[in-house]
């Protein structure tokens, strides 16, 4: 926050918004905020004004002059009388109300016990000065500032079990088949938890896929069509081919390597010389 001639506003002095995109709600706190200072509220903010843990007004968009919740006396005067301090601590807490984006990533198992990660994409806002005093009563403020990262962090445990709620009885092959389920449920607990704190929950994207990259692979090229073992010898006749081992096409037809007309492959143990 910027305090310039007793006007009190949410832009730098750059003319930048402080609390961007990254940010849910900023407070400041400062005996130099006194009656007759001017509250500017941005028109993609709320505001709210608190004194001694009273709230004690929510504005929308647009400037106010401040008025102590006692006698109405000038900053100048009220200082002058109290020793260059005012008697009213305030607090000015600006809450932005632009769609905010945020992620949460995570593990979940599939019926087999495979790894999946997933990664889920979700935006917020704040809809009314009703919301943005339940969220500043619900969601405690670390240091002087609420940030979306916070709020993820709130999110985080809703999504992991709505997630696992489905994975878990799902085989892995058929994950993909169940996403629409999931994003479904997602929003269903997500904006049941959320709305605590005065939060709208928007769009959600899932994005999900096997940890393991050797799975991934394998599942890319059954997607081809192929048999498992097929996808099996696909998937080794190309690693294969980055080693630059010209054998590579004979293990994808699951066919033996020929060199001179003699075949080679694999051989049991006791047919082979033994070095001594």
């Amino acid at each position: 926050m910027a305090i310039t001639r007793q006007v009190i506003t949410s832009l730098a002095r750059d003319g930048s918004d402080l609390l961007g995109r990254k940010t849910v709600a900023i407070k400041i706190i400062d005996e130099s905020i006194v009656s007759g200072s001017l509250l500017t509220v941005e028109s993609n903010h709320f505001c709210i004004l608190k004194s001694r843990g009273a709230v004690l007004s929510v504005y929308e968009t647009g400037q106010y002059s401040i008025q102590t919740p006692d006698k109405p006396l000038l900053g100048s005067i009220a200082q002058g009388f109290f020793g260059g301090s005012s008697p009213w601590v305030y607090e000015v807490i600006y809450i932005n109300r632009s769609k905010l984006l945020l992620s949460s990533v995570g593990i979940a198992t599939s019926k087999e016990m495979a790894e999946v990660q997933y990664q889920v994409d979700y935006y917020i806002h704040i809809d009314s000065t009703e919301d943005a005093l339940d969220l500043i009563t619900h969601m405690p403020f670390d240091g002087m500032s609420i940030s979306a990262s916070e709020v993820a962090e709130y999110a985080g445990p809703v999504v992991e079990q709505a997630i696992n709620q489905v994975i878990q009885v799902t085989p892995l092959e058929q994950i993909n088949e169940k996403v629409h389920d999931i994003v479904e449920l997602i929003k269903e607990h997500l904006a049941a938890t959320l709305k605590i704190y005065g939060i709208a929950l928007n769009d959600v994207k899932l994005l999900m896929l096997p940890k393991d990259a050797r799975m991934r692979e394998l599942i890319s090229l059954k997607a081809f069509g192929l048999e498992p073992e097929q996808a099996v010898r696909y998937y080794l006749a190309l690693q294969m081919a980055e080693k630059g081992l010209i054998s590579a096409p004979n293990a994808a037809a699951g066919l033996p390597f020929n060199i001179g007309g003699q075949a080679l492959g694999t051989f049991e143990l006791d047919k082979t010389l033994k070095i001594k």
